[in-house]
């Protein structure tokens, strides 16, 4: 117990300080999460060093890095993750892996991303709710646009919802995707008026960093710097601020709170021995 409780102490730790930069600058820096890749699998191959259960207990730390790899690429490409979110990702991989087995590793990973990816949700929602207040105006406009842009679509899917929601008296999933299939599109609109509305801002170009998104191509002569999931880089950066003093960029949310609520929860899951796979399941 001593060496898992060693490891999520070191993880949260790293993520605090993760949340504080990202919160303060928008941006995760690279060594916070290739250092925490080298001091969880240093400690993993020390501890199995001198441990009588062998090297389980790193191979462990490298299968978990290179699932997690895997998933944060996903994330990353799949254009749900920022650069920085991703690599934080992957580093967790190195530290989640508690058990003896793949199979119960796995088990475990699954836990994690539920509750990631459902704490994720209820965080963001809170935070658009926020910004939505904060920028009532702006996001009223930008929202009843968007609500009239996508009308027809939006009544097909509420009566396709309605009709599926009915069906719920054959079997009660048919409800729950019903109810799904209803609300779904008004995220979505909700998300990209935000989008729109409160999370463009014009800054210095002095100020401009790498990973940074352009809000829309910029012309350059004859050439563009376009508006990519990738973000500006060094030579971007130099070119702009040739010819331009302020530009419109696109933030996001920072989403490493995320990773701290689900991290923290887990680990008093841990704590409390919780059987969380029969918990969930």
């Amino acid at each position: 117990m001593f060496e898992v409780i060693f490891l999520w102490s070191l993880a949260l730790l790293w993520i605090v300080f993760a949340t504080i930069q990202d919160l303060r600058s928008r941006e995760i820096a690279n060594w916070l999460s290739f250092s925490l890749i080298i001091f969880a699998l240093s400690f993993r191959f020390f501890y199995s060093l001198f441990s009588a259960g062998g090297f389980s207990f790193f191979y462990q730390g490298l299968i978990g890095l290179g699932i997690f790899f895997i998933l944060g690429n996903l994330l990353y490409y799949g254009r749900m993750f920022a650069g920085g979110d991703a690599k934080l990702m992957i580093a967790l991989g190195a530290v989640l892996p508690i058990y003896e087995t793949i199979l119960e590793n796995v088990q475990f990973f699954l836990i994690f991303l539920l509750l990631f990816f459902f704490s994720g949700a209820i965080y963001s929602l809170i935070v658009s709710g926020g910004l939505a207040i904060k920028n009532f105006k702006a996001f009223r406009k930008e929202f009843s646009i968007r609500l009239k842009a996508n009308k027809k679509l939006l009544y097909f899917l509420m009566c396709a919802g309605l009709i599926i929601m009915l069906s719920g008296f054959i079997n009660s999933v048919f409800f729950l995707f019903g109810v799904l299939l209803f609300i779904t599109p008004y995220f979505y609109v909700f998300a990209k008026a935000i989008d729109e509305s409160c999370m463009v801002k014009k800054i210095n170009t002095k100020n401009l960093s790498e990973g940074d998104w352009l809000y829309s191509d910029l012309k350059m002569g004859n050439k563009k710097i376009k508006a990519t999931w990738e973000g500006l880089n060094k030579k971007d950066i130099i070119a702009i601020r040739k010819k331009y003093r302020k530009i419109k960029i696109k933030q996001g949310i920072p989403f490493t709170p995320a990773f701290l609520i689900s991290m923290v929860i887990l680990f008093l899951f841990y704590l409390f021995d919780v059987k969380l796979w029969n918990f969930f399941w």
